[in-house]
């Protein structure tokens, strides 16, 4: 890589980086991304996946953005990537970064360089973990849980639909050592996609990865917050923020509150390879659009580790989706929900067990959080009930039950017969297929660190 070469050379000087898209695939704002291709950055950075889209992307093996806009973004920054000659890095591909996200980005890959007639190095890591290897670790008393999650054994880990690791930055180094052009990552920590370059180029780590933790989100650090790209300068003693959206400004009160996303400490950040201390950061306004920070440190973890995050099938699910006005019912929702409950029970479970579970949010109420005993209730109310069964054609057969006795429940006070509910289309029953849940969300330690992470380099 000529960056590198340069670097290595005594032509040292400060490091521009693109944050181009908070999570690519929902969309890269053209006038701001523009903006940032003429400053000359030295990389374009890009993470595309999150556990925060749940479980089902994970088990299933779908990307969560749609193919169209997904195969765009990527088309937008290949193309200025091979205009300016510097590397594209993206990490997490494909929404979760399992073997079937990588393979189905790499297709939209290879289908724009044959489009657009490119030609480059593609590097490619999977983050795909052996179960063979994570039951070995258990083993070991090599793995422990994440929030409260519960001691991992054997039999989860074969459960599992597809266990992936976040890689750090040896292995996006590897790649970049390897001199490749775009390099497509699988599941990974969005700080390696930043940070990789900047730590093998001799920047202190601390600071690149507390930058780099920053414009992964692109500009949803400033004010007004958006996805907009972001530009960062780092030097040896700090970096530079600044939104390549002229509405938005990264502030030191927005961009250190910044510390508060995705983190439980503010004050760590917590990486494979150690730790970044926030303790002596400062933030410091340049003008009114931007802040320099410095301030970071670095410390090294006595030994590597992996988060690993696996998701397993708990079932089929079906929905039912309606609407109260009715101030009884609305006071009464939580004996009436669990009289229908039985009803249902006994009508569907007349020749079988009691197979399937039932839950119902009542946004208005408690739908997002349990409502203060106190509450004042709200005019209306949108009832979520869902049901998660051995088969869908079970759970289908729960929630149109649910619906239609819902619909007809008598209650103290009630005026009407007709009917206690509103639907907001019909079917209201919506049939959502798998359901998943996080079975694997745990930190693995290991020895097999590049092993874990093979690197594979084509030429298109």
């Amino acid at each position: 890589m000529k960056l590198i070469n340069e670097f290595r050379n005594g032509k040292r000087r400060p490091l521009l980086l693109l944050g181009a898209s908070g999570q690519l695939g929902y969309g890269i704002p053209t006038p701001a991304f523009e903006a940032g291709l003429q400053r000359k950055p030295d990389l374009i950075g890009c993470d595309m996946g999150s556990i925060d889209i749940g479980p089902y992307y994970l088990g299933s093996g779908q990307m969560a953005t749609s193919s169209a806009a997904t195969k765009r973004d990527l088309r937008k920054v290949i193309l200025a990537a091979r205009r300016l000659d510097i590397p594209l890095v993206i990490g997490s591909a494909g929404s979760a970064g399992a073997a079937s996200h990588l393979e189905q980005t790499l297709a939209l890959v290879r289908d724009i360089a044959r489009e657009e007639k490119l030609h480059f190095r593609l590097g490619v890591i999977s983050g795909d973990i052996d179960k063979g290897i994570v039951i070995a670790a258990i083993e070991a008393g090599g793995v422990v849980g994440i929030d409260d999650m519960p001691t991992l054994t054997a039999e989860e880990v074969k459960a599992s639909a597809n266990i992936v690791g976040q890689m750090g930055m040896e292995a996006f180094q590897r790649a970049l050592a390897a001199d490749v052009d775009i390099l497509i990552a699988g599941r990974a920590c969005d700080t390696a996609i930043f940070a990789s370059l900047p730590a093998m180029l001799g920047f202190p780590v601390g600071l690149s990865i507390h930058m780099a933790k920053i414009i992964e989100c692109a500009s949803l650090c400033c004010l007004p917050g958006g996805r907009d790209t972001i530009l960062a300068t780092l030097d040896d003693e700090g970096f530079e923020l600044e939104s390549m959206a002229v509405q938005r400004s990264a502030t030191p009160m927005s961009v250190a509150a910044h510390s508060l996303y995705e983190q439980s400490d503010p004050f760590v950040i917590i990486e494979p390879e150690g730790r970044v201390d926030l303790t002596s950061a400062i933030y410091e306004a340049i003008d009114e659009r931007r802040t320099r920070v410095s301030g970071a440190k670095w410390i090294e973890a006595p030994r590597v580790s992996v988060k690993i995050e696996g998701s397993c099938v708990v079932g089929e699910r079906a929905t039912l989706l309606c609407a109260a006005a009715d101030p009884l019912f609305i006071k009464g929702h939580r004996d009436i929900l669990e009289g229908v409950r039985i009803v249902v029970r006994d009508l569907v479970c007349e020749d079988t067990t009691e197979d399937y579970s039932l839950f119902w949010r009542v946004y208005g109420v408690d739908g997002v959080s349990e409502a203060p005993p106190d509450a004042v209730l709200p005019h209306e109310i949108f009832l979520l009930v869902e049901c998660i069964a051995p088969t869908l054609e079970r759970a289908e057969e729960v929630v149109r039950t649910m619906k239609q006795y819902l619909l007809h429940y008598g209650y103290p006070g009630r005026l009407s017969t007709g009917g206690n509910l509103a639907f907001p289309f019909t079917p209201p029953e919506v049939s959502l297929g798998t359901a998943y849940r996080f079975n694997v969300y745990h930190i693995m330690t290991t020895d097999r660190y590049a092993e874990l992470f093979p690197l594979k380099v084509e030429t298109l």
